[in-house]
């Protein structure tokens, strides 16, 4: 009975544990109004290194005493060019000009601002760039819904002009300079968007003069600035390529000396552009648009050094490790990618002559030490992520020649690594290093969740806070690692205790791996948390063997449904400024909005699928295990009949990586990440299972079975048969107590129907009992010269001596 209702128990295991992750939110209180003013003063191209108190004194006292941290200046265009900036502004969401652009740089800015009565101003251009946001992007921004939101704004400068300006085209108030004194001009509006200038090109000098013109106008706005009122500064975009990080400073009551951080970003001392405008309108105490704001509004948060240049130097470095990050990630990946090609062409002819056929005309092995090298190399790839993102607890960044010292630091990981995999005890076991590998990488990537992600921030194989998409928690390579990580930890585990264990292995090891990914104080991933829950359960369904039959396939379903459906009750109670994105899309659908959802999911989908180096891994990956592995002299089928809960690792990672691909808007990038680790683990057990396949065992070295009434062994197995129990059987080296050791059964279950290759089994059937093949016990003995034996078609069954299987 118990047996019988374990799915359900199970199913209930793996959904509790997911809703109880991904129900769980830090404790936030909602914004409240600090301001009956609020300037939001705009420099382009500002950036934290163009900061001192010698060139910009204003702006280094006005950070003293205030709030400050980088601002991502992410907009509907890759590269936010100043219009694009102030556009994005003034939307609170994604927003892109719709003139002319030219590759890798910005265009001289065009834009028409018209003063028919001296007072306020028009952009005769505004309603064909609401138009152009409404129909050529899929975020559904507005332009302008910062100042519909208000009675009245004021803008100063063209810039400002398009912040300020309504949907419609109208700037209630404009001044094109600042005026000498601007104090009448900034009081007579709530909210005053002021353009300081615009800092810009490679010379020092140049951006050094820049800033000092904009920081003595920021001087007046101070000094004219309303009572009780908000002043932010921020470098509201790139002037050229590549794109980097920029300034962004609060100051005003309750804001004082702090880090400023949002809701959107989920990291201290850092703010998106699209957060400004939900600023604003919070420090007033206004409600937010109809339309949500993409941004959240920003707080402060405590912990920021005493010392402005030691605390400068935090976003000034960030900025540099952000610039870095890119061009060292293409080469990287690329890299990656041309070593994994080449190892696959490499392991063809080892897995065509690694498994010796029985006759005087078989061909002679491979030299040992071949073999050996190329599965140090299988190793070295398959941990290339996780070191990678393990050097970036050095500052690499920080030279002259980052990549060289982030390709230095990365080689030495790689290589200490493997040294460890090498040299860890069980090494010589079939499972060995596929257990070490997995182990490490799922102990990279979650050590790094448990302590902050700080290693994927701006990390090579992390995020990039330049992309806007995440800046907290973890991101799409490691989210893959981590999924390919756990759940093959979980398949070793599980593989190691009896077969009635193996589902409750399973679900331990990947509800805690859920929790990680899912909890909002980790990984912060619930599209990733419910992909996870799915492959968990298709894993814990098959781990004792068989396959995915109807009945399991209906409880994995059940289980990613029912997570599915408990997060999005939870979600759905939340407010709606903290839902995540489930809540949002749910929220969408009911507003008749879900299509904008669906539509920027799918876009994201096909970019990253034509562009990401990951796409290469994840093709490379399903070739070689299709073409190659999956094939009769591949190894992997014998791998899965004698192992089956590795099997079922491999099942619930490929499930798993591809939903969350698809589900998160990075197609095949998660997978990619997971077959960067999974494959060449996979190719290494299949060429230590195909080594293993003319081991046999002599006749009378095991230790003796009961005696049955027949006189036969009892059990009702046939001698030299394999016990149907599930429990341990006779390994390679012919005794029960090397199984027992080594925790794995290599039983051919009645549900398996013998061998996944076509072979049954014999005393040989557990190749992780003994040592590699220079160093096997003297109870093994090869066949490579003997008859084959005769295999019934009918069954399966080898007609050999004492039921010895052919192998």
């Amino acid at each position: 009975m118990l047996r019988r209702f374990t799915p359900v128990l199970l199913t209930l295991v793996v959904v509790a544990l997911g809703v109880t992750a991904l129900a769980a939110r830090p404790d936030s209180s909602p914004p409240r109004r600090t301001a009956d003013y609020v300037v939001l003063a705009g420099v382009a191209g500002l950036r934290w290194s163009d900061v001192d108190p010698q060139s910009t004194p204003t702006l280094w006292r006005m950070a003293r005493q205030g709030s400050i941290g980088s601002l991502s200046t992410r907009s509907a265009h890759r590269l936010t060019c100043p219009v694009d900036g102030w556009l994005t502004l003034g939307a609170g969401s994604y927003a892109g000009w719709n003139g002319s652009r030219r590759p890798g740089g910005c265009p001289p800015a065009a834009v028409t601002v018209e003063q028919p009565d001296g007072i306020g101003a028009n952009l005769p251009d505004q309603e064909r760039v609401v138009a152009y946001n409404a129909d050529r992007q899929p975020w559904g921004t507005v332009p302008g819904s910062l100042s519909e939101s208000v009675r009245c704004s004021v803008a100063v400068g063209p810039g400002a002009a398009v912040a300020a300006a309504r949907p419609f085209g109208r700037v209630d108030r404009y001044a094109p300079a600042l005026p000498a004194d601007p104090a009448g001009l900034l009081g007579s509006c709530v909210l005053s968007i002021v353009d300081l200038g615009t800092v810009s090109g490679t010379d020092p000098a140049d951006r050094r003069a820049d800033a000092q013109r904009a920081d003595e106008a920021l001087a007046r706005v101070l000094a004219a600035r309303p009572p009780r009122s908000l002043v932010l500064v921020a470098g509201v975009s790139d002037t050229e390529a590549p794109a980097r990080l920029h300034v962004v400073v609060a100051d005003g009551p309750g804001w004082e000396n702090g880090w400023l951080t949002s809701a959107s970003t989920g990291r201290e001392g850092y703010l998106q552009l699209v957060d400004l405008a939900p600023t604003a309108l919070t420090a007033l105490g206004r409600p937010m648009p109809e339309r949500l704001f993409l941004g959240r509004p920003a707080v402060k948060v405590d912990g920021r050094p005493d010392d402005l240049a030691g605390a400068i130097a935090a976003p000034a470095d960030a900025d540099r490790e952000a610039a870095a990050q890119r061009a060292v990630a293409g080469w990287f990946f690329g890299l990656l990618a041309a070593a994994q090609i080449a190892l696959a062409v490499a392991v063809l002819p080892l897995l065509r002559r690694a498994r010796r056929l029985a006759g005087p005309h078989s061909r002679p092995p491979v030299s040992p030490r071949i073999v050996a090298t190329v599965e140090l190399l299988l190793v070295a790839v398959a941990l290339a992520v996780p070191a990678a993102l393990l050097a970036d607890a050095v500052p690499w960044w920080r030279g002259d020649h980052a990549g060289a010292y982030f390709a230095a630091v990365t080689v030495a990981l790689i290589v200490g690594a493997t040294a460890l995999v090498r040299f860890a005890p069980g090494h010589d076991r079939t499972l060995g290093p596929l257990g070490a590998v997995a182990g490490l990488a799922t102990l990279v990537v979650g050590a790094d969740v448990l302590s902050g992600a700080r290693l994927q921030l701006n990390g090579v194989v992390g995020y990039s806070a330049l992309e806007g998409g995440r800046f907290s928690g973890l991101g799409t390579v490691g989210l893959g690692v981590f999924l390919a990580g756990s759940l093959l930890s979980a398949g070793w585990l599980a593989q190691r205790v009896r077969r009635q264990w193996r589902p409750m292995v399973v679900v331990a090891v990947g509800g805690l791996a859920v929790v990680v990914v899912g909890s909002p104080y980790l990984g912060a991933d619930s599209i990733g948390a419910i992909a996870l829950t799915a492959g968990v359960a298709v894993a814990a369904a098959i781990s004792t063997g068989g396959w995915l039959t109807v009945s399991r396939l209906v409880w994995a379903t059940m289980a990613g449904l029912a997570l599915t459906i408990g997060f999005a009750v939870v979600d759905l109670r939340r407010p709606v400024e903290e839902r995540g994105a489930l809540g949002r899309f749910l929220t969408a659908l009911g507003e008749g909005t879900g299509g904008l959802t669906v539509h920027r999911s799918s876009t994201a989908n096909f970019q990253t699928l034509v562009n990401s180096p990951l796409t290469v891994l994840a093709v490379v990956g399903v070739l070689l295990v299709w073409f190659a592995l999956l094939q009769p002299w591949g190894g992997l089928m014998r791998l899965f009949g004698i192992y089956p809960a590795i099997r079922a690792a491999l099942a619930g990672t490929a499930l798993a990586s591809v939903i969350a691909g698809l589900l998160g808007g990075a197609a095949l990038d998660v997978a990619g990440a997971a077959a960067a680790l999974v494959v060449p683990m996979a190719a290494l057990a299949s060429l230590r299972v195909l080594d293993h396949s003319t081991d046999r065992t002599q006749p009378g070295t095991g230790h003796p079975r009961p005696v049955g009434p027949g006189g036969g062994p009892s059990g009702g197995t046939p001698s030299g048969g394999r016990p149907d129990d599930g429990g341990s059987a006779g390994t390679g080296d012919g005794t029960d107590a090397a199984a027992a050791s080594d925790g794995t059964d290599a039983e051919a279950s009645s549900s398996d129907g013998g061998w996944a290759d076509g072979s049954v089994g014999g005393g040989a059937g557990d190749p992780d009992a003994g040592a590699r093949p220079a160093g096997r016990s003297g109870t093994r003995v090869p066949v490579a010269r003997a008859a084959a034996p005769e295999v019934s078609t009918a069954t399966g069954a080898a007609a050999g001596p004492a039921g010895v299987g052919t192998g």
